[in-house]
């Protein structure tokens, strides 16, 4: 008996989605719910679970192909026993949805690569590191002996300069695309201020461990920054607004996108009705976020919507840059690196951790003046943090 294997339906936003990999061949045993391919779209990858138990009798679309939402993509031979497909069952990797991606796009053979993590699971350190080696023995040795009067051959020299060609992932493409209709459909400016984190560090290494064993979560430095900027954005609603046509949207609700990097490229789940949340709501939001990215659980509804975004760029040791906005929203704020600076206090120099903040804004929307406040607002916030705590 045959079982149609169809393309999951696709959330409402998302026209098609590329079928990246099969992880399953003809032949195969699969049991039911077992993930048999993987779907990527403009924003998250979808599994495609086995309906049923049984052999995967026949597959009609391939790696790669353009799919849309209940089309047929396999045939599965639905059998009442697993012991007719042991003979042809072949060796099932576990891979992550990152490390998936990756073989698909190297055309490695997964049983090739010994695994370092848990029960032999193969990390994406040990694809790289299995790439390296393949690159380190070309088929074809370099000589050795004196070649100056010897032409190296065609192989031999391409080897000394290897080059891959992959297709852009569609999530890459997508920031692409978004990133230019940022930087052409906006009178995008940014503003700079710098901030001293000594308060802000000083009041987090008193409390950190009273904060981690009451609720379980670490104490971070952007609940600070989200609390922070919900206080500017309240006082500044411009700033949490966006354009729609000729039309001016205000949002009474403040979802802040906290931007994420992936081995797939940026995202930037939502942190909805952040100013509901307390210090730690928002650090267990942001830690769920860095979980599910790790696993390639995120779902378009975490990355749907935001009326304000955060990035920072610190964690990778930016100094300083300009952030571009992530439509329709007016405004992203960038955090970069602390570091130790020189500053003068009550005539004296002293040594302070500084941070340099960036607000990038539409101009048709923000004036300058209000770029320049809300930072100013942010910074206050910062460097009190009895702002926050008492709200005043």
């Amino acid at each position: 008996m045959s079982f149609e294997i169809l393309v999951p339906g696709l959330p409402e936003s998302v026209a098609d989605a590329t079928l990246v990999l099969w992880h399953k061949q003809p032949g195969d045993w699969v049991d039911e719910g077992e993930n048999l391919a993987d779907l990527e779209t403009d924003k998250v990858i979808l599994e495609v679970p086995a309906p049923k138990s049984g052999v995967l009798k026949e597959i009609l679309k391939q790696n790669g192909e353009t799919v849309l939402g209940g089309q047929l993509l396999a045939l599965l031979d639905v059998q009442p026993a697993r012991q007719a497909a042991k003979a042809a069952k072949k060796e099932d990797v576990s891979l992550s949805p990152s490390v998936r991606r990756l073989v698909a796009e190297t055309a490695v053979d997964p049983n090739a690569i010994s695994g370092s993590g848990k029960h032999g699971r193969i990390l994406k350190s040990d694809v790289l590191d299995y790439l390296g080696e393949q690159q380190q023995s070309p088929s074809e040795p370099v000589p050795t002996t004196d070649t100056s009067h010897t032409p190296l051959s065609a192989t031999a020299i391409a080897s000394l300069r290897p080059e891959q060609r992959v297709p852009m992932t569609r999530l890459r493409a997508k920031v692409a695309e978004r990133l230019l209709q940022a930087q052409q459909n906006a009178a995008m400016l940014t503003t700079f201020n710098e901030v001293n984190l000594k308060a802000v560090i000083d009041l987090r290494n008193q409390y950190k461990n009273r904060f981690e064993q009451k609720h379980a979560i670490k104490l971070g430095f952007m609940s600070f920054f989200v609390k922070a900027s919900i206080e500017a954005l309240k006082r500044f609603p411009a700033i949490n607004a966006s354009i729609d046509g000729s039309d001016i949207i205000y949002h009474g609700y403040y979802d802040i996108g906290i931007a994420v990097t992936t081995p797939r490229g940026l995202i930037v789940p939502i942190l909805r009705d952040a100013d509901q949340l307390d210090f730690a709501g928002i650090e267990k939001g942001i830690n769920d976020f860095g979980t599910k990215a790790r696993n390639g659980s995120i779902s378009v509804e975490d990355l749907s919507g935001g009326t304000f975004t955060i990035t920072n760029g610190g964690i990778f040791g930016s100094m300083l840059s300009t952030p571009i906005l992530n439509p329709p929203q007016c405004a992203i704020l960038g955090m970069h690196a602390i570091k130790d600076r020189p500053v003068v206090e009550n005539g004296e120099i002293v040594i302070r951790p500084i941070m340099y903040l960036a607000l990038s804004y539409d101009h048709r929307l923000v004036d300058g003046k209000e770029a320049v406040q809300f930072l100013g607002v942010v910074k206050e916030c910062l460097e009190s943090p009895a702002h926050l705590l008492l709200n005043i």
